[in-house]
């Protein structure tokens, strides 16, 4: 077939070496300019894909090119492209658009651009992007790529704050996402995206202070979602109705929201049969796990922030912190729940540990104190201090107990004067007296009998009192424990 007219040099050694796949290496480096020996016209290359240049037989076509300077736009929007295309080390001078096409495998390895549309793209191979720098929008809205997505050692910087570096939503990616030792500046969008083959995004950096790193709401990733060893985020990780049927692990990572009042993990009503928050440092920043489900979570209580929501939050299993720091762990909401404490009395409670169910119950009813107002408060305290709220009614006989000790000592000191005739009068004895005062009913017969007088009146009164209390409370405890909500 003969060459078209006005190809340069560059231009015809690449359509000589389409028909059957063969690289043309135009230089060992990407490009700073434009080498008149390194040109390469989009035009020639979008020609070469859209099928003008006819394959040898036996031969698999392609483009192949390394270290070109690419002039124009490469643009195949809603075309069908039977060759696979390779860019090494190219300078290509605007984005290229691939829209709505149907390709197979595209790889622009260690390219320089100003962005890459790939709305609605159709793969039937793999994306790569890896090692190239991008000046702009990386747009994968819709795309459906069934080799894989990779972006290993990519570095994108979004046009504008406004603006996203990475634009994915609804993507699908069958064979996973591998976007490792990435550079992203700009935040990251994968609302909706489909992961079927794993999210992989170790030692990658997120950085979109004040605004959104990484936007995945209900993002579904297969297997594994990997943020983890050096993987680092200064902005929010939102990830509200994300489903990880697998691991979603944060082991080693860093999470700043570069704002305390921000939010730095945003997954509340998430589904994770794993989830592994172990970052290397504390999470600078809110997080929130609301209403998520999720099987096994394994944290520090060293990398927990301030404030931690977990109203809602339902779980099999918990690793990595002790009892009294997972007391910690469900009073850092700033307002009080108490689904927290009866998700986590309840765990206690099927693992066997019914005495740490039964104080993490306990500590629910302290924390619910803070709501209160004075005088439910002040019941509240009591409860607290007489019977544990029933869950220690042992505390209930010791106050007895030492009430009757000092009631005794006082009457036994101080005798109470007789108030009926001789022949009527039972025996006095200090023990039994105030054992009477403290019971509310007069079931021995010394409180209708003798009178306290002078000071010790009013410890009899005292003693009234306080019998009263302690069965007020003793019964409010117990039906407390019968009905705990």
């Amino acid at each position: 077939m003969p060459l078209p007219p006005g190809l340069s040099e560059a231009e015809r050694r690449l359509w000589t070496a389409f028909p059957n796949g063969s690289a043309v290496v135009l230089g060992d480096d990407r490009p700073a300019g434009p080498l008149p020996d390194r040109i390469v016209r989009a035009e020639i290359i979008t020609r070469l894909l859209l099928g003008e240049c006819e394959p040898r037989p036996g031969a698999v076509a392609a483009v192949r090119l390394r270290g070109a300077y690419v002039t124009g736009r490469l643009d195949v929007a809603g075309g069908r492209v039977e060759a696979e295309l390779l860019l090494e080390d190219c300078r290509l001078v605007k984005e290229p658009v691939f829209a709505n096409a149907e390709t197979r495998q595209l790889r622009f390895s260690d390219c320089r651009m100003p962005g890459f549309d790939g709305g609605g793209l159709r793969a039937d191979g793999f994306l790569s992007l890896s090692g190239s720098e991008i000046e702009g929008e990386v747009r994968l809205p819709r795309a459906q790529i069934l080799g894989g997505l990779r972006m290993n050692g990519t570095r994108v910087t979004a046009s504008a704050p406004e603006k996203w570096a990475v634009s994915g939503g609804a993507l699908v990616v069958d064979a996973g996402a591998f976007i490792r030792d990435a550079e992203i500046t700009g935040g990251m969008r994968f609302v909706g995206a489909r992961m079927n083959g794993g999210l992989f995004m170790e030692r990658t950096t997120l950085t979109n202070p004040g605004r959104i790193a990484l936007d995945a709401q209900n993002m579904v990733v297969e297997d594994t979602a990997e943020l983890s060893h050096g993987f680092s985020t200064l902005g929010t990780i939102r990830l509200r109705s994300a489903r990880i049927n697998g691991v979603l692990s944060f082991s080693r990572s860093r999470l700043d929201s570069s704002d305390p009042a921000r939010m730095a993990l945003h997954a509340s009503h998430m589904q994770a049969d794993e989830l592994l928050l172990w970052p290397a440092e504390r999470i600078k920043g809110r997080v929130s796990l609301s209403y998520s489900r999720i099987d096994l979570v394994m944290d520090h209580p060293d990398i927990w922030p301030d404030e931690l929501y977990l109203n809602g939050m339902t779980y099999q299993t918990l690793r990595g912190a002790e009892f009294k720091d997972r007391l910690s762990w469900v009073s850092r909401d700033a307002e009080f729940h108490l689904q927290p404490y009866e998700q986590l009395a309840s765990w206690y409670h099927s693992i066997g540990h019914d005495d740490l169910a039964r104080k993490v119950q306990l500590a629910k009813l302290r924390a619910r104190r803070r709501g209160l107002h004075p005088v439910p408060g002040a019941w509240n305290h009591v409860l607290d201090w007489t019977v544990g709220f029933g869950y220690r009614p042992w505390l209930a006989f010791a106050w007895f107990a030492a009430l009757l000790a000092v009631g005794t000592t006082v009457f036994s000191i101080e005798h109470p004067r007789a108030v009926k005739p001789p022949d009527e009068l039972p025996s006095f004895h200090a023990l039994i007296y105030t054992l009477d005062l403290l019971i509310p009913l007069d079931t021995f017969g010394q409180q209708l009998s003798y009178d306290a007088v002078n000071w010790s009146r009013w410890v009899a009164y005292a003693l009234v009192a306080t019998g009263w209390v302690l069965v007020t409370a003793l019964i409010a405890g117990a039906t407390r424990v019968l009905r705990p909500n």
